[in-house]
């Protein structure tokens, strides 16, 4: 279960692109993600494992796009008259022994805990999800909660189903009660969590994340409810500060670059996107730094460098990008490093319509020879096609190239002068 699932991991060749404001600027997708359908998905962890490769279970809908009951039932909607339940199924009065699609029959004739727990086991052994979720609303409705729990504590798929249900029809008292019941204090504690995303005003909800923090989670998700506490205060600090810089007018970056919504209860990857777009060359020691971002809540060099390469692009702040690159040893010598990998850094760069002169710069720097001549050919950086051929010393590729440049441009005279240099010993 758990918060991990809410927490994206990244892959290295699987980061999405993402902005505060909402458009695909940035690249990156590890945060604390603040939509109900990911905490929803995260929940559902634990209850798929408890029977996995239940065929009762798995024939319950994937993807609900709503909470009505016809969205449950998949076209075999149960209809209500005068206060009763029907379903289209055919039931044997005596003994409950068959279920299937039939006749209209109404459960209310179930009257009997027995007669109620026989047609539930018969429902759960007619391996048909629609169907079980059928019996366990008509059963929520006319039991005690108290004797439901304690007969769905030995009937495990109709437990799931059950939980499953409530998740999705948002019924969270309920759902609570029964886990507090199963003795799950961990998705209890998830549940009560998930309920910050119902409350709108972001000083109260600030509280109630702080109050999640004493919860009985597991250490890795305290530490999780700890950092989305710690994201949301600093994000109000933020909010307040901005506001009051944008309305007096006395920012640049705020007169040329208005924000479009904002930073409360924005991802943690969001934040630093727009702490490295607004705040980049701030002191670690102000909230809004993205080096104090980074700090606070341990993000790896990789991200933080995607992140802060595609803020500083889009604001075309070329020197800035160059010198997130480059790195000094202890003789004083500079080299450009990057974690990423150039080809990844290219083709940021090209997506924020980079000049080609900078392109170029990064192109040289991607150490796999066929990625560099790929790129430079795509982006027609021609220096470095005609450099790495003439470093192949591949005389056809260079001459063939020729034809692709400019009759009578710089480049056509720099290949002829190659071609002509006889001091390279050519392959071919």
């Amino acid at each position: 279960l758990f918060l991990r699932d809410i927490v994206d991991d990244d892959d290295d060749d699987d980061l999405e692109r993402v902005s505060w404001s909402g458009e695909p600027v940035g690249s990156i997708s590890w945060s604390i993600k603040e939509t109900a359908s990911s905490s929803t998905s995260s929940l559902e962890g634990r209850d798929s494992g408890l029977q996995k490769g239940s065929s009762s279970y798995a024939a319950l809908p994937k993807q609900v796009s709503s909470y009505s009951l016809s969205s449950l039932f998949k076209g075999e909607v149960p209809h209500i008259q005068h206060g009763q339940m029907f379903f289209p199924l055919t039931v044997s009065r005596d003994n409950c022994s068959t279920l299937g699609v039939g006749s209209v029959c109404s459960l209310e004739r179930f009257r009997s805990l027995q007669d109620k727990l026989v047609l539930l086991d018969e429902a759960v052994a007619g391996h048909d999800g629609n169907v079980i979720t059928a019996v366990l609303i008509f059963l929520k409705r006319t039991l005690r909660r108290e004797i439901l729990f304690r007969e769905l504590e030995v009937r495990q798929v109709a437990l799931c189903h059950l939980i499953h249900f409530l998740k999705e029809a948002g019924e969270q008292k309920l759902l609570l009660d029964l886990l507090r019941f199963l003795d799950r204090t961990e998705e209890v504690a998830l549940s009560q969590y998930r309920e910050h995303l119902n409350i709108q005003d972001v000083e109260k909800r600030r509280e109630f994340l702080k109050g999640c923090i004493g919860l009985p989670f597991s250490a890795e998700d305290t530490s999780h409810i700890q950092d989305h506490y710690t994201l949301l205060e600093r994000q109000i600090i933020i909010e307040a500060n901005d506001r009051h810089l944008e309305t007096a007018g006395q920012s640049e970056v705020f007169r040329k670059y208005p924000r479009k919504a904002s930073i409360l209860n924005m991802p943690l990857v969001t934040t630093l996107f727009y702490s490295c777009f607004y705040h980049y060359t701030e002191a670690e020691g102000t909230f809004s730094s993205p080096t104090n971002l980074k700090k606070t809540f341990k993000i790896p060099d990789k991200q933080y460098v995607l992140t802060a390469l595609a803020a500083r692009a889009k604001l075309r702040a070329w020197d800035d990008v160059d010198a997130l690159f480059t790195t000094k040893n202890w003789l004083g010598y500079t080299k450009k490093k990057a974690p990423i990998g150039f080809h990844r850094v290219v083709e940021i760069l090209q997506r924020n319509n980079a000049p080609v002169q900078v392109l170029q710069e990064y192109v040289r720097l991607v150490e796999d020879v066929e990625t560099r001549l790929n790129l430079a050919t795509k982006y027609k950086c021609h220096d470095v096609v005609i450099e790495t051929y003439k470093d192949l010393k591949d005389r056809i590729q260079l001459t063939a190239y020729k034809c692709k440049v400019e009759r009578g441009s710089a480049e056509e005279e720099k290949i002829n002068s190659i071609l002509n240099n006889m001091q390279i010993r050519w392959k071919n």
